[in-house]
């Protein structure tokens, strides 16, 4: 009985960041989409996307903080 492995996929955190950025923004190409779901690691994706969600809101709120001094 032989077992088939899917490959391992591979991507950079340069293109996952990218990805992500994009996706935050709401351009994308579907081709772009296609190839980012074969290529890149779903938990890399989660992980940078939950950084990039802190990131914003940290950003959100120091500029309210500056604005209402």
């Amino acid at each position: 009985m032989s077992q088939q492995q899917s490959p391992a996929r591979k991507g950079s955190l340069l293109r996952t960041v990218k990805a992500v950025a994009w996706s935050f923004i709401g351009i994308r190409k579907n081709s772009d989409y296609q190839e980012d779901t074969a290529k890149l690691n779903i938990f890399h994706i989660i992980a940078v996307g939950l950084a990039g969600a802190m990131l914003f809101v940290l950003a959100l709120v120091a500029l309210v903080n500056w604005v209402v001094r």
